[in-house]
């Protein structure tokens, strides 16, 4: 795992209401938490660690918590994603893509029921943060988009 995977997950984590996160690559386990608002991280089982300060990002000023919020669209649920409504169907959106409020940008599948998930604002996509059929957690970032 580079640097730079570790960074983007860190700034995913930083704008995100998650207050602790697991990521598992082949034999690679980190777990990042928000201690007073401060992300560290913990590899292998160790003790925290504050991320050195090149991999913290630094706070954009003047934003507002809601305005931060909406930088994301979240999981509003615990499910499997999935970028089309079908899997021979083209992707609902693409990174670069302008989508309008109340357009299906995914869907979420919980207990055998098609949750279809759609923006609250008009944005651009800016980032897909998750693969199709990957499993999602309450509140974790799917999309990063800019408000339009």
């Amino acid at each position: 795992m580079d640097l730079a995977k570790i960074e983007g997950l860190v700034k995913i984590i930083e704008n995100s209401s998650l207050k602790q996160f697991t990521y598992k690559e082949d034999n690679i386990k980190i777990t990042m938490s928000k201690l007073d608002n401060a992300p560290v991280v913990v590899a292998g089982g160790g003790m925290p660690q504050p991320l050195p300060a090149a991999a913290q990002a630094a706070p954009a000023g003047g934003d507002t918590a809601e305005e931060e919020e909406k930088l994301f669209i979240t999981s509003p649920i615990v499910g499997t994603f999935y970028s089309a409504s079908a899997p021979d169907v083209p992707a609902y959106v693409r990174v670069g893509d302008r989508v309008k409020r109340g357009q299906t940008v995914c869907i979420l599948e919980a207990m055998k029921l098609m949750n279809e998930i759609q923006t609250e604002w008009d944005c651009e996509i800016e980032a897909i943060l998750v693969s199709n059929e990957q499993k999602v957690e309450y509140g974790q970032p799917l999309f990063r988009v800019k408000r339009l």
